[in-house]
């Protein structure tokens, strides 16, 4: 999946998120969107099939 699509997507959950509490600021997750994206894809390590994985 293209990495602006991935930003994209975390600053609708971000919104959504913030609507649903009714409270909070989305300013800091849409302006740090792709900054996550980065980390996410480049840095961390993650394995969805695997929640319980040690050392990730």
């Amino acid at each position: 999946m293209e990495r602006k699509v991935l930003a994209n997507a975390i600053r609708a959950l971000s919104m959504d998120g913030v609507q649903q509490a009714n409270s909070g600021h989305p300013g800091a997750p849409m302006g740090m969107a792709d900054i996550a994206e980065v980390l996410w894809r480049d840095h961390m390590n993650h394995n969805p099939q695997n929640p319980e994985w040690a050392d990730r």
